[in-house]
């Protein structure tokens, strides 16, 4: 227990991932989005190398029903893992890819339950990815909703020229 007590009340610092002091130091530390996570600049006194890091509570992730039934923890990187293959050479900043993320897992924490079905995770995925970047969207979707044939992802493709259409259609302004 002696040996825990350091590492809460802050005594030790993080280890430097390329000679392994204990000895580092911060140098800069930035609010993240939306102030959920700190980004901490460090510097090795031994090394001289500088690293960063980032810190974000932990919270108690909920176990993620998966469509056969079995269950396994939220698993934050799996999730950008596949946003990221979805996105794969598009112009998209990995910083949009991290707020996505992040929105998400804000979401799955302010709903408070200890069970979520996977496709109410992917639902939050494909609503950012339509929002995001419409090629992304597809991609995701073809894998998501089973889109297994080209009039599928014709009908899915139509569909999203459609409300493009509405939405930069003007109004219709009174007495017109």
């Amino acid at each position: 227990m002696a040996d825990f007590l350091p590492y809460i009340w802050g005594f030790r610092s993080v280890r430097c991932p390329f000679c392994g002091s204990e000895e580092t130091r911060v140098i800069d530390t930035t609010p993240e989005a939306e102030r959920r996570a700190v980004r901490r600049r460090r510097e090795c006194p031994r090394c001289l190398r500088r690293f960063t890091t980032i810190e974000r509570p932990l919270h108690l992730a909920p176990m993620v029903i998966k469509r056969d039934g079995r269950r396994e923890p939220f698993d934050r990187e799996k999730l950008l893992r596949g946003i990221q293959i979805a996105c794969a050479k598009r112009p998209i900043p990995a910083e949009a890819l991290e707020r996505l993320v992040e929105r998400i897992e804000a979401r799955l924490q302010a709903m408070g339950r200890s069970e979520i079905p996977s496709r109410q995770i992917g639902d939050m995925v494909i609503a950012g990815l339509k929002e995001l970047d419409e090629i992304a969207y597809i991609r995701y979707a073809i894998v998501y909703l089973g889109l297994s044939d080209l009039e599928s992802i014709r009908r899915e493709i139509d569909n999203l020229l459609q409300n493009r259409a509405r939405e930069a259609s003007p109004a219709p302004t009174e007495g017109s």
